[in-house]
């Protein structure tokens, strides 16, 4: 059995325009100059306490302020279709294909909240698709290997027999940190070319790649059905 887990902002969904939208009125909310569009993809990842003090340096009082007026603006975003987050195109099939098979497993581990995730979920019919969901809710933020370690446990897969994919260089670094190989995608928010030396073993173009990369992953992951 192998497990197979997803970052959700960057990888599974769109959700840039979004992002950058709720932080731009969270800067706003509280006077202040709204980081460029590059700035805030850099830090999609993190956990957003985090995320907050990595673009602003701020005082604790100022990232309460910050968090708290992007899950306000978040949440009245989501009703706007123009702020919607789509699913990356062939996103629906590769995760057909893998819960079809008998011998996988899937899995999430995000910096989104868990209600962020359940509406990600229902949004697009995927509830009941993955074994496993680590958010930022319960973990230490990425690249802390914490959100991987559970959903080992939970999934009861050892680590050689996992892979992670994942967008940013925070998901190539908590895989390695876990000990899990991971595979990084070329259509999120951090460029490609980082993703290699954070410790990506590949990198996908697009979704019919990616599935080419599992199947060869899979057949060099050790394990009783090997020969």
């Amino acid at each position: 059995m192998k497990l197979v887990v997803f970052d959700v902002d960057g990888t599974l969904v769109d959700s840039q325009h979004m992002i950058v939208a709720a932080m731009d009125c969270a800067f706003a909310a509280i006077g202040a100059q709204p980081p460029s569009r590059q700035e805030t993809l850099s830090i999609v990842g993190l956990s957003l306490r985090e995320a907050m003090q990595a673009l602003t340096g701020a005082d604790q009082s100022t990232i309460d302020s910050l968090t708290e007026s992007y899950k306000a603006a978040f949440f009245e975003l989501r009703s706007d279709p123009a702020h919607n987050e789509p699913l990356y195109p062939g996103a629906d099939h590769v995760l057909d294909q893998l819960s079809a098979r008998d011998d996988v497993l899937l899995g999430i581990a995000t910096g989104k909240s868990r209600r962020g995730v359940d509406r990600v979920l229902e949004r697009f019919d995927l509830q009941g698709r993955f074994v496993t969901i680590q958010t930022a809710d319960n973990h230490p933020s990425k690249p802390h290997p914490a959100m991987l370690f559970e959903a080992l446990s939970e999934s009861g897969i050892d680590a050689a027999r996992a892979v992670m994919i994942g967008d940013t260089v925070f998901d190539m670094e908590m895989a390695s940190a876990a000990k899990i190989p991971a595979i990084g995608v070329a259509w999120g928010y951090h460029d490609a070319a980082h993703l290699r030396p954070a410790g990506a073993l590949h990198v996908a173009d697009d979704y019919p790649h990616l599935l080419r990369l599992l199947d060869a992953q899979f057949n060099d992951a050790p394990g009783e059905d090997r020969t």
